[in-house]
């Protein structure tokens, strides 16, 4: 049977009036031509030198599209897309009376009517359902009013997990999970698994940051990912530094329970070199999903 907890770290952003598509079209990672009611997508809003700002899920609303991101930066994504806005026809709100639900675990997808495909999606009373558009593994996210939250998953009969059963399966898949693993005004997609993970369009035209994120990729620029590990001993604070034999060669991140991820130099994934952050052994576990020799560019690719 499916679990299911309210993410009380989450939020919504709406971005509503007519020019809403475009305007959000020319910032940020992927395309929201391609998005609809039945497909969410997932991008991120970058800095003009192509470094991490915000992430989040992007679903088609009716009258709206709403950013479901960290509820505790909400106000800074507001106000940095405000920036932006100029002379376009949109409004930007915080919609607090909205809550965001998981469900996740064998069956998933099913139990709310969506087929186990990333980015599916439906409308709810008031919300929507949708695959995580990341992996279809992370299982579904329910958008919907919070006065209706618990009573519609107790309808569904979920077994109640909590925030630690939850952020286990998203460690152990590799997944970062925003500012928690993606330091602002640093991280690179192209490290943290956004190609893989269905977070940029290449094929859509010019986005803030864009130059940068298409040179890595196609001149094989990628020398580190956010890669997820084993830890056997106690579980370092992010920052802490990894070391293999005297030599720095990346970060903890995010981590629980024997679980973490940690920005890795490519070079550290060699030679079964044993790798130690703080008093802990960390073996590195990268998941099926991860190609870690993107970034070589490909026979007739361009080369910027």
């Amino acid at each position: 049977m499916p679990s299911c907890i309210v993410l009380e770290d989450r939020g919504i952003l709406a971005v509503s009036g007519p020019d809403r598509r475009s305007f959000l079209q020319g910032l940020i990672s992927n395309d929201i031509e391609r998005m609809s009611a039945a497909e969410v997508r997932y991008g991120a809003l970058l800095t003009p030198q192509g470094r991490y700002l915000h992430d989040f899920m992007i679903a088609d609303a009716g009258e709206a599209i709403w950013l479901e991101t960290e509820r505790a930066r909400l106000a800074d994504l507001q106000r940095r897309l405000l920036l932006y806005r100029l002379r376009a026809k949109v409004a930007l709100a915080e919609r607090p009376e909205l809550a965001v639900a998981a469900i996740f675990g064998p069956g998933a997808a099913a139990l709310v009517g969506l087929p186990e495909v990333r980015g599916a999606a439906r409308p709810l009373t008031g919300g929507v359902a949708f695959v995580d558009p990341r992996l279809a593994d992370l299982g579904v996210r329910a958008v919907l009013p919070r006065a209706e939250a618990h009573s519609f998953l107790k309808a569904l009969a979920l077994t109640q997990a909590d925030f630690a059963a939850y952020d286990r399966l998203r460690l152990a898949l590799g997944v970062p999970d925003g500012s928690r693993d993606l330091v602002p005004d640093k991280a690179l997609l192209l490290e943290s698994g956004f190609d893989e993970l269905n977070g940029i369009d290449w094929r859509k035209g010019c986005y803030i940051g864009q130059e940068l994120t298409a040179r890595m990729k196609y001149r094989g620029l990628v020398k580190r990912r956010l890669l997820p590990v084993r830890i056997d001993g106690p579980v370092p604070a992010p920052g802490t530094p990894v070391m293999a034999e005297g030599r720095e060669v990346g970060e903890m991140r995010s981590a629980r329970d024997g679980l973490g991820l940690a920005l890795l130099r490519l070079e550290a994934l060699a030679g079964n070199q044993r790798l130690a952050a703080g008093a802990a052994a960390i073996v590195p576990t990268p998941p099926g999903w991860m190609r870690l020799s993107e970034g070589a560019a490909s026979p007739g690719e361009p080369a910027g």
